[in-house]
C-alpha cells in the first residue's frame, strides 16, 4: 500500500476523510437498493404470487448476505488494523483467507441450492404454486452464489486498504446490467424465453457475475496489496483474527433470516399481502439503510486504522462524524416514508388491501430510523476494534431478543395494526444498549492507551 494512502486515513482532515471515502460506497449502495426495488417492481407485473414468492426468498438471501458482510466485516478489521500498526505481511495473508474462505461458502451454497431448496420453501408456505416459484428463484441464487461471496470478498479488502471508488463502479455496473437484464429475461425480450421469476434470479446472478470480472480485473493491475492462492495453508492466528469479528458479525446478519422468517410466519397467518407489504417495505428501506452500511464501510476502515495506531483523538473524531451522517440520511430517509408512502407503494401495483396494511406499516416503522443509526454505528465502531461479540450483542437486542417476542405479542394483543410497533420497541432497547457499552468500553481502551505511554 502508498504511504499516501496509508497518511490519508492517519492524518486527512475527518469531514473530508469520511465524506470523501463514504460517497462511492453509499453510491454504490444506494445503487444496489434502486436494483432491489426495480427488480421487485418487475416481478411484481407478474403477479402478487411472485411478489410473495420473492419475499419469502428473502430471508435465504439473507444467509448470503450474513457470510460475505460478516466475513468481510472480518477481513477489513484485521486488515485496517494491521495497515494502521505497519504490518503489510500479516494485511497481505487476511486478504488472501478472505478469498479462499469465500470460495468454500460458494461450494456450501451450492449443496444446499441442490437438495435444500425444497425444505426451506415448505416451511413458509403449504401453497404449492407459491412453493414452485420460491424454489425456482431462490435455487438459481444459490447454485450461482461464488460471484457473491469472490466479489464481496475483494471488494472488503479494497474498502479496508481506502479503495472505496473500484468496488462502488464495480457494484453499480453489475447493478446497471441486472436492471437491464431484469425485463428481457423476465417477460422475454429480444428474443430471449419469458422466464418469470427465473429469469429475475438468472439476471441477478449474471451481474454479479459482470461485478467478480471487474474486480479481478483490478486485483490483477493494483499491488497495493498481494492475494496469493498458490500454495495457500491456513494460518490458524489470521483465521483466529478474521473469525473473532467474522463468526459474530455473520450470526448477527443471519439474526435477519431468523428474524424475517418469524415474523414472515406471523405475517401469514393474517394474508399474503401482509407478506408482500413486509417484502416490499425491505425493498423500500434499503434505499435509507444501504447508504448508511455503505458509510459504515469506510467507517470501520478509517476507525480501524487509527485504532491500530492508538489514536485517540481521530477515533473519536471519525465515530463523531459517522454517526453525524448517519443520523442526517435517516432522518430524511424518515420524513420520505411520512409524506411519500402511497406513491412508493404504488410502485409495486399494490392492491386495495397491500394500500391499507401499507400505509399504516412504513409510516410507523420509519419512526425507528434515527435510533437505529446510533445502534448500525456503534455496532460497526465494535467491529472495526476487532470486539465481534459486543456488535452482536447489540443486533441480538435488536432483531431478536426483543423484536421477535414484542411482534408475536402484539400480533395477538392488537392485530396487524399493533404488530408494526415491535420495530420501534427493539430499536429503542438496542439504543439503549449500545450507548452505555460504547463510552465504557472507549473509556476502558483510552486508560490503558495512556498507562502504556507512562
Amino acid at each position: 500500500m502508498s504511504d499516501l494512502r496509508q497518511n490519508k486515513m492517519g492524518t486527512e482532515s475527518m469531514t473530508k476523510l469520511v465524506i470523501g471515502m463514504s460517497l462511492p460506497p453509499i453510491f454504490s449502495m444506494f445503487i444496489q437498493a434502486m436494483y432491489n426495488v426495480v427488480d421487485s417492481i418487475f416481478v411484481s407485473k407478474i403477479g402478487m404470487e411472485a411478489l410473495t414468492a420473492v419475499s419469502l426468498a428473502f430471508p435465504m438471501q439473507q444467509i448470503l448476505v450474513a457470510l460475505f458482510v460478516g466475513t468481510g466485516a472480518g477481513t477489513s478489521s484485521i486488515i485496517a488494523r494491521r495497515l494502521g500498526s505497519g504490518d503489510m505481511k500479516t494485511a497481505n495473508k487476511a486478504a488472501s483467507h478472505s478469498i479462499v474462505i469465500s470460495i468454500l461458502y460458494s461450494f456450501i451454497m451450492v449443496f444446499l441450492g441442490l437438495f435444500f431448496t425444497d425444505f426451506f420453501v415448505s416451511l413458509f408456505t403449504e401453497d404449492p404454486y407459491l412453493q414452485s416459484l420460491t424454489s425456482q428463484y431462490l435455487r438459481i441464487i444459490l447454485i450461482f452464489s461464488f460471484s457473491n461471496f469472490i466479489y464481496h470478498a475483494g471488494m472488503s479488502i479494497l474498502q479496508s486498504t481506502g479503495n472505496t471508488l473500484t468496488p462502488m463502479l464495480a457494484q453499480l455496473i453489475g447493478a446497471i446490467a441486472n436492471i437491464i437484464l431484469d425485463p428481457i429475461m423476465i417477460f422475454g425480450l429480444l428474443g430471449f424465453p419469458a422466464m418469470g421469476v427465473r429469469g429475475a434470479a438468472y439476471a441477478t446472478v449474471i451481474g454479479q457475475l459482470i461485478s467478480l470480472i471487474i474486480i479481478f480485473y483490478v486485483f490483477k493491475k493494483d499491488k497495493s496489496i498481494e492475494i496469493k492462492l498458490r500454495g495457500f495453508k491456513f494460518d490458524k492466528v489470521i483465521l483466529k483474527d478474521i473469525f473473532s469479528v467474522s463468526l459474530p458479525a455473520i450470526v448477527m446478519q443471519s439474526l435477519a433470516s431468523v428474524m424475517i422468517s418469524g415474523l414472515n410466519i406471523i405475517l401469514i397467518s393474517f394474508s399474503e399481502a401482509a407478506v408482500s407489504v413486509l417484502g416490499i417495505y425491505f425493498k423500500l428501506q434499503s434505499f435509507v439503510f444501504m447508504p448508511v452500511f455503505g458509510m459504515m464501510q469506510a467507517h470501520r476502515a478509517i476507525i480501524g486504522y487509527n485504532f491500530g495506531a492508538k489514536n485517540k483523538e481521530r477515533v473519536l473524531g471519525s465515530l463523531k462524524t459517522t454517526l453525524i451522517f448517519s443520523l442526517i440520511i435517516m432522518v430524511l430517509g424518515t420524513l420520505i416514508f411520512q409524506f411519500l408512502t402511497e406513491p412508493m407503494l404504488n410502485l409495486f401495483d399494490s392492491n386495495e388491501e397491500m394500500m391499507k396494511i401499507g400505509i399504516n406499516a412504513l409510516r410507523i416503522i420509519s419512526w425507528t430510523f434515527a435510533p437505529a443509526a446510533v445502534g448500525i454505528t456503534i455496532s460497526s465502531t465494535f467491529q472495526a476494534f476487532g470486539k465481534g461479540i459486543l456488535s452482536l450483542i447489540i443486533s441480538f437486542a435488536r432483531q431478536l431478543v426483543v423484536l421477535l417476542p414484542a411482534a408475536y405479542a402484539l400480533s395477538k394483543i392488537g392485530g396487524l395494526d399493533l404488530f408494526w410497533y415491535s420495530f420501534t420497541i427493539s430499536e429503542i432497547a438496542a439504543f439503549l444498549i449500545s450507548v452505555p457499552t460504547i463510552i465504557y468500553y472507549l473509556k476502558s481502551t483510552f486508560k490503558y492507551w495512556n498507562n502504556q505511554s507512562l
